[in-house]
């Protein structure tokens, strides 16, 4: 019996959907806002270096760009840890690709939409229960009235339910590929193995298909991926109680509907920082370069390096 390996992680997301131009025309397709009649028909990759690399990536973000047959431009990121410097990161990247379209001296009608495409396998929306987050520039008043240029989808995988998108059966096979298939796993549901595009996805996938060096190199992935999260997770529960608990005795101290309000503000305030500087020192024992550390935490290098200082290092 098959075994399959995850395809969140960069190595199978990447041969999947990098080397293999029509899943990824079927994933756009099924995903994106597009509509009957702008569907995409062909592609072709764009090489990565054409937004600058961050140290981080190779850790928290796979990533795929390519070009349509109308020459709109596609980011597709497979990004497994939510920071708060993911959007602006996602957003520089889609602006420096649309600026990038232009030489000296072209008329600015040649420019063509770009579209960003980040599956995340993390939650960072807990206001609501939708799952698929679309982004585009509107009038506040009408929105009917768009600036074309740039859009955004943000799907939150683990939010992700099938019967909610009865109605886009593709879009809900591959969420249901990207969410099942996992390596402590054997089995794989039919009706996804029924599909052509996903039976060919599930093959790339399989274990056998990878050398020895590729399988270490998955298992270190997701190793830092977990030691990452875990850091984080703790470090911000610990920083939100010290931060609750010094708020309530303040509040309780003054006596007062305000002063305990006030109390509490600040200490919630003091309770985020002091659980950011302990995700940037544990960070850092962990071996994360700062790069890596601005990258998780969205502080500036200036600050994340004046609380290693305060903490005795460099």
């Amino acid at each position: 019996m098959a075994r399959y390996l995850d395809p969140k992680n960069d190595l199978p997301f990447k041969r999947i959907f990098g080397e293999h131009p029509d899943l990824l025309k079927s994933f756009l397709n099924a995903l994106m806002p597009l509509e009957a009649d702008q569907q995409i028909e062909s592609l072709e990759y764009l090489p990565a270096e054409q937004v600058p690399e961050n140290p981080a990536r190779k850790n928290s973000i796979v990533d795929v760009r390519c070009k349509d047959n109308f020459g709109r431009q596609f980011i597709v990121e497979m990004q497994m840890l939510w920071s708060s410097a993911f959007s602006a990161r996602m957003l520089f990247n889609a602006s420096k690709a649309y600026v990038r379209q232009l030489d000296e001296n072209e008329h600015y009608s040649l420019l063509q939409p770009v579209y960003g495409l980040a599956i995340l396998n993390d939650v960072f929306d807990r206001k609501t229960p939708e799952f698929y987050h679309h982004y585009r520039i509107i009038n506040c008043k009408n929105t009917e009235e768009i600036i074309r240029g740039l859009e955004f989808v943000l799907v939150e995988l683990p939010k992700f339910v099938p019967g909610k998108w009865a109605d886009r059966r593709m879009a809900v096979l591959w969420l249901r590929f990207l969410k099942e298939t996992e390596r402590s796993r054997s089995e794989v549901s039919e009706d996804l193995k029924a599909n052509d595009d996903i039976r060919r996805a599930l093959a790339i996938c399989e274990e056998g298909a990878f050398t020895d060096a590729e399988l270490e190199a998955y298992d270190k992935y997701l190793d830092i991926i977990r030691t990452e999260k875990s850091l984080l997770a703790e470090s911000l529960a610990e920083g939100e109680a010290k931060g609750l608990i010094k708020g309530l005795i303040k509040g309780r101290v003054e006596g007062k509907a305000e002063g305990k309000a006030e109390g509490l503000a600040e200490g919630e305030a003091k309770g985020r920082a002091e659980s950011l500087t302990a995700v940037v020192r544990n960070s850092r024992h962990s071996g994360l370069s700062v790069e890596q550390i601005r990258a998780i935490t969205g502080l500036e290098m200036e600050r994340i390096v004046e609380i290693l200082r305060s903490g005795g290092e460099e």
